[in-house]
């Protein structure tokens, strides 16, 4: 064990863990404060993600080790490791907040993976750092545990998203409303450059830290657009077009993010933040978990809406960089804005064909899917049990099959049904062939969220075997897995969870 008072040499050591690049540390002062982590008690491992380990192109067995352990509690770290907290700005419910940054997080570096991609390794809970603003700069057990299962969840649906390399129990409580366990997650992204970073120069008036910082999100996410005329044009085309694809998919499997600031939007497109989010269970477009957006800003059908107008915040901010000619800046940032939408809507409009089976497309494909979400909605009827059970159900009738159980009105859910199966039958493909194609894209499994806050409390007593038995459920969404049913049932009425909570 290391105490704080310890001398910060001895917190370095000469092993096999990761020797960690940081670019973004080369980058001039003014992009980050230089901090180390905070020293705890009594580091004990939660999990280690093996699989993520092995495809960053890590040693596992170091990193299972005791100075793994020590390092992913920020004990101990390798020589010439530069941890950084990140300075950003951001839109907080449509307020703009001029400075916040990384309050409990810090950049520990960077590994190229086995597929030649950048990534970076961050510390959540690991302290205090100067953008704390009078916080503690910890993470409590429960948020690590969620956004643990959530992520690692979202990238088994194939989701862009950051993933969880590891969880450790710190020995040191935190004090929220109440006295609770500790615990840091070490977080993995393709970086962490958000709108909000991008609004934190341009608020300063800072145009060579704009510049700086595109140019660094150019080559880190978008190398082929350097050589290109318009550079900072392209760079705004392919963040819209990573966010526009982003929330397509999160819409195809009901996920609410629940605080879409613009902090908490990387311009690589990968979702980031797991505090207030959800997954719906009866199908609501209004739906709202999170305890904070009390007006339902960043409700489920908000999400492409809001995904724009964070987008012109970040266009906002590039517009010096475009042009020296405000109107012509203007012009061509409203342009690319307005492509937000096509792309959105493409991708949304592809998925719902494949989660409906349907394997070509036909005039009228469209209205069916929004007509079977207004029958959802009607019905109160699951989400992801619905698209589900309509591939259970294709060799059965109506009558016989699973789907139309979900329905509080079954008869609307009967007269969808019939014109959904004329369109099928329309297809030549054999039934095996469509469930399978179906079933690749429409979960059985979601990490609803009855079962967090019951795997949660579980874990505030001690047992960890509820999360792992659903981490592992849930990182296995399209398969059938018998013996887990209980995981892809809906909440009984007792069981529903009607907010959730940011955890900071």
């Amino acid at each position: 064990m290391i105490s704080p008072a310890t001398a910060e040499q001895s917190r370095t050591v000469p092993t096999r863990l990761p020797a960690l690049r940081n670019s973004y540390a080369q980058l001039p002062e003014r992009f980050f404060a230089a901090t180390d982590p905070r020293p705890v008690s009594s580091p004990t491992p939660i999990r280690f993600n093996r699989p993520l380990a092995e495809e960053l192109g890590l040693d596992a067995d170091q990193l299972t080790g005791p100075n793994g352990v020590e390092m992913f509690a920020g004990n101990r770290f390798p020589e010439g490791m530069q941890p950084v907290a990140l300075a950003y700005a951001g839109h907080q419910f449509g307020n703009f907040v001029p400075q916040l940054g990384d309050g409990r997080a810090l950049l520990l570096g960077e590994v190229v993976d086995i597929n030649g991609i950048r990534r970076d390794i961050q510390l959540k809970g690991s302290g205090p750092t100067r953008f704390s603003r009078n916080g503690d700069g910890r993470a409590a057990l429960g948020p690590v545990l969620r956004e643990y299962v959530v992520s690692e969840a979202m990238a088994a649906l194939g989701i862009p998203t950051t993933r969880s390399l590891a969880a450790v129990l710190t020995g040191d409580p935190v004090y929220r409303e109440v006295r609770l366990p500790g615990a840091v997650l070490t977080r993995v992204a393709a970086s962490h450059i958000r709108i909000g970073t991008f609004q934190y120069f341009a608020a300063r008036h800072d145009i060579d830290g704009l510049r700086i910082l595109a140019n660094y999100a150019i080559e880190r996410h978008f190398p082929h657009l350097a050589g290109q005329a318009k550079p900072y044009r392209a760079l705004l085309e392919a963040a819209v077009a990573a966010q526009a694809d982003l929330v397509a998919r999160w819409m195809l499997v009901g996920f609410i993010h629940g605080v879409m600031n613009t902090d908490n939007m990387l311009i690589s497109g990968e979702t980031i933040d797991y505090g207030p989010c959800a997954f719906m269970d009866a199908y609501d477009p209004g739906a709202v978990f999170s305890s904070i957006d009390r007006a339902g800003r960043y409700a489920y059908a908000n999400q492409p809406r809001v995904a724009t107008w964070n987008l012109a915040r970040l266009a906002e901010t590039l517009l010096p960089l475009m042009s020296t000619d405000e109107n012509e800046a203007v012009a061509e940032a409203e342009e690319v804005l307005r492509s937000f939408q096509s792309s959105y809507e493409a991708v949304l409009q592809r998925g719902f064909r494949r989660k409906l089976g349907l394997l070509t497309e036909a005039e009228g494909d469209l209205q069916l899917a929004a007509d079977f979400l207004d029958v959802l909605a009607r019905g109160e009827a699951d989400f992801t049990l619905g698209f589900r059970r309509l591939g259970d159900d294709l060799d059965a009738d109506d009558a016989q099959g699973t789907a139309r159980q979900l329905f509080q009105d079954p008869g609307a859910f009967d007269a969808w049904s019939a014109r959904w199966r004329e369109r099928i039958a329309s297809e030549a493909a054999d039934t095996a062939t469509r469930r399978a194609a179906m079933h690749a894209v429409n979960p059985k499994f979601i990490p609803r969220n009855h079962r967090i806050e019951a795997m949660i409390q579980a874990a505030l007593g001690g047992d960890f075997q509820p999360f792992e038995e659903m981490l592992a459920v849930v990182t296995r969404p399209f398969d059938e897995q018998p013996g887990m049913e209980r995981y892809a049932k809906p909440p009984r009425p007792d069981e529903r969870v009607l907010q959730t909570f940011c955890g900071t």
